[in-house]
């Protein structure tokens, strides 16, 4: 019990720690009430640890400079951001938990030119009177997609509440059985339909619904008719759907207008580099549907938006909508919304400035060179703390977007003659920037497909790190 209270009597007091050399260097960056809480919480923490074990400590543990240290390291971890940087080696592209695409240079750049003072955010230049934020962008969707008018709300879903809400609140949208998607965050078309007022129709089957199905569902109280492109999966096998520009022809003969959301949203066909045929927007416009909707942080590469293309009487009637200012993007989103909507104006720059677009064009031979190329500089700098292997490995679209598509690769695999790769993983994940990989068959897999080229001298300092960390 004397040892107990001895070593207790030897806790630095939290003003003497605050006036220790380590927290002055800290002073001009960490707030005072941080750097306060940090070392009442590191104090609280050793007292209950000698409570707990007193013959795990000395005097000497506890003199001013060894907790001071430890408290300043509190005082850093509690001022770090929570949203961080992240460098994404799992080989998913659009990983919805680490922020879907990254931003292509124009657009971060557009974004800190607007926000570091004011904008003509909803300002007309030429007249000196009031104008409309999404006149800035109306013009390069109409363009890119051969629209008659366009708006952007927040994110997809929105755009899809908003727009059946516009359209067809009060009454029915027919929908087939095979396309009630359920969307991120166990969100479905049904329930987004219900929080708009519109009522559901299904008709046909799961794997097949024909042309019919809709022409006998048609009656007083449709509203529209709603298509929903399957984009977070695939039913194969036995199966049919209707095109959409038979389902336009229907809807005409009835005076109806036709709602289609795409999901992800491609602007440019992608066939060419080995990836399935999903229907552009232009396409779906041609076909003659009405309104279009789909993300912009998913195939696109922009940032998150709900962009809604189509007939201009449709698209006023969502504008003048009390909802389409509660769902409405700020001028940082329109920022980059914008500068990632010009380079599509040509297809070989967008390719190029894009940086989902790179990822998914990108060969596996040029993939296998990256991995040697990291894998040598490993080898190097962390001895023989690890084994790397480069196998070949498949990436993920991810996002909800082209489910089935594999694109064929090559990847890193690390392994540790002593120590865990699950250890490994967690210490990446803690280090600045965080490193996130995928485990499997007791390898770290680092895919260098959603690895910017950038971020590849700081991916190997991070393994560096967390290989020759001390208590590795």
């Amino acid at each position: 019990m004397r040892n107990k209270q001895t070593l207790l009597r030897n806790l630095p007091a939290v003003d003497k720690l605050l006036q220790s050399a380590p927290f002055l260097d800290l002073a001009a960056d960490i707030p005072h009430a941080l750097q306060l809480e940090a070392c009442q919480a590191t104090v609280e923490c050793l007292r209950r640890e000698i409570l707990g074990r007193p013959e795990a400590f000395t005097a000497a543990d506890l003199d001013i400079d060894s907790v001071a240290q430890r408290a300043a390291e509190q005082a850093r971890q509690l001022h770090r951001p929570n949203l961080r940087p992240v460098i994404n080696a799992t080989g998913t592209l659009l990983h919805t938990n680490l922020g879907r695409a990254p931003l292509s240079d124009a657009a971060l750049q557009a974004v800190e030119r607007v926000s570091r003072g004011y904008s003509n955010l909803e300002f007309d230049l030429d007249n000196g009177g009031r104008g409309h934020r999404y006149s800035h962008v109306e013009d390069l969707l109409c363009k890119l997609t051969g629209a008659e008018a366009a708006t952007v709300v927040n994110n997809n879903a929105g755009a899809v509440l908003l727009a059946l809400t516009a359209l067809a609140k009060g009454r029915e949208a027919i929908v087939s059985r095979g396309e009630l998607v359920e969307i991120g965050g166990a969100f479905r078309i049904p329930e987004v339909m219900a929080a708009g007022g519109v009522q559901l129709r299904e008709v046909g089957a799961t794997n097949k619904t024909h042309l019919r199905d809709y022409r006998a569902a048609i009656g007083e109280q449709t509203g529209l008719l709603l298509k929903v492109h399957t984009s977070n999966y695939r039913i194969v096998g036995f199966s049919e759907a209707v095109p959409a520009a038979d389902l336009v022809g229907l809807a005409a003969e009835h005076g109806l207008p036709v709602l289609e959301d795409l999901g992800s949203g491609m602007l440019i066909d992608l066939t060419e580099y080995g990836l399935p045929h999903e229907p552009t927007v232009a396409e779906t416009v041609a076909a003659g549907v009405d309104l279009v909707t789909f993300s912009g942080d998913k195939l696109l590469g922009g940032p998150q938006a709900g962009l809604i293309v189509g007939r201009r009487e449709a698209i006023d009637k969502i504008r003048r909508h009390p909802m389409a200012r509660a769902m409405r993007i700020d001028k940082m989103t329109l920022a980059a919304l914008e500068a990632t909507l010009r380079p599509y104006l040509d297809r070989e720059r967008a390719l190029r400035e894009i940086p989902v677009l790179r990822m998914l064009a990108e060969s596996a031979g040029n993939l296998r060179r990256r991995c040697r190329k990291l894998a040598a500089t490993l080898k190097k700098t962390c001895g023989g703390h690890v084994t790397v292997e480069i196998l070949a490995e498949v990436s993920r679209v991810g996002g909800g977007a082209l489910p089935l598509t594999e694109l064929p690769g090559w990847a890193l695999a690390l392994s540790l003659p002593d120590g865990s790769v699950e250890a490994l993983a967690a210490r990446l994940r803690q280090g600045e920037p965080p490193l996130v990989g995928r485990i499997q068959n007791d390898q770290l897999l680092l895919n260098p497909r959603t690895v910017l080229p950038e971020e590849e001298p700081l991916l190997c300092r991070c393994l560096a790190a967390a290989l020759n960390a001390p208590d590795h």
